[in-house]
């Protein structure tokens, strides 16, 4: 399977960085095109097997899958320079563009045929973690497997509607900076309480680690969990209660609902 990346900066370098890391991909099955010289080099020096190439045509032409990688509002420029190569009985074409729809790249491509897939990872797809939502449209269900279980070897890949796009944009993609948000608050707590920058980082990283792969291990609500260690009288409860009493739970919802 060859998969030709069209964009390669921060989203596209890292799916490509992360197939070939996770042994999803070899560094020979993967092209990838990008007007930044600099950028492509960078992806040389992590593995020299990986085909770089300034020319889109030259990426998209033999590749099995081409992954659009490029900021929404250089699709359709992109597309207008490899849509009559396009394949669409044998390649698919994913979009990692967050808000360009299917319509929109029918209109792009000219073909209301193509197969075509909307994909949104989070930027922990480079290590292997990204939730990634997967949307699909004129697909098989061989073809839309294929393209689940590629991303779902870089974290967890979940099948939904394309209406839930910008919902899932919001709980994962923009989400990852929430979490990152909530340890950064946690660290500048832990060094008010005493603790060193640096062991207040290894602390609050392995105690989220720990909540998440409890959660995932046992299949429990966060209630349920939350339940375990909030003895009454206890200082965990004083502690949610005042978080709550500032707003947290909230907070977090309103953040997301202003995502979408």
């Amino acid at each position: 399977m060859k998969i030709a990346f069209i964009g390669c900066g921060n989203m596209g370098g890292a799916i490509a960085r992360g197939l070939v890391g996770k042994g999803v991909l070899a560094g020979k099955d993967i092209v990838c095109c990008d007007h930044n010289k600099e950028k492509l080099a960078r992806l040389k020096e992590f593995n020299k097997d990986i085909d770089i190439t300034l020319s889109s045509r030259e990426a998209a032409d033999g590749a099995d899958i081409i992954v659009l990688s490029v900021k929404p509002w250089c699709v359709e420029a992109s597309l207008a320079e490899i849509r009559d190569l396009i394949d669409t009985g044998r390649q698919d074409l994913v979009s990692i563009a967050a808000d360009v729809s299917f319509d929109t790249l029918k209109g792009y491509l000219q073909n209301t045929d193509a197969t075509l897939f909307r994909v949104i990872p989070n930027t922990a797809i480079e290590v292997g973690s990204s939730m990634t939502f997967v949307s699909e449209c004129n697909s098989t269900p061989e073809r839309t497997a294929r393209i689940v279980q590629l991303f779902d070897a870089l974290g967890h890949a979940m099948l939904i509607e394309e209406e839930k796009m910008a919902a899932g944009t919001a709980l994962a993609s923009c989400g990852i900076a929430y979490a990152m948000r909530y340890i950064r608050a946690a660290m500048e707590g832990g060094i008010e309480l005493g603790f060193r920058a640096a062991d207040a980082r290894d602390i609050v990283l392995n105690t989220v680690k720990g909540a998440t792969d409890l959660l995932i291990a046992s299949g429990e609500q966060p209630e349920d969990a939350i339940d375990k260690v909030t003895t009454p009288g206890g200082i965990t409860i004083k502690g949610l209660n005042e978080m709550e009493k500032e707003g947290f739970s909230h907070a977090v919802i309103a953040g997301l609902k202003a995502s979408r």
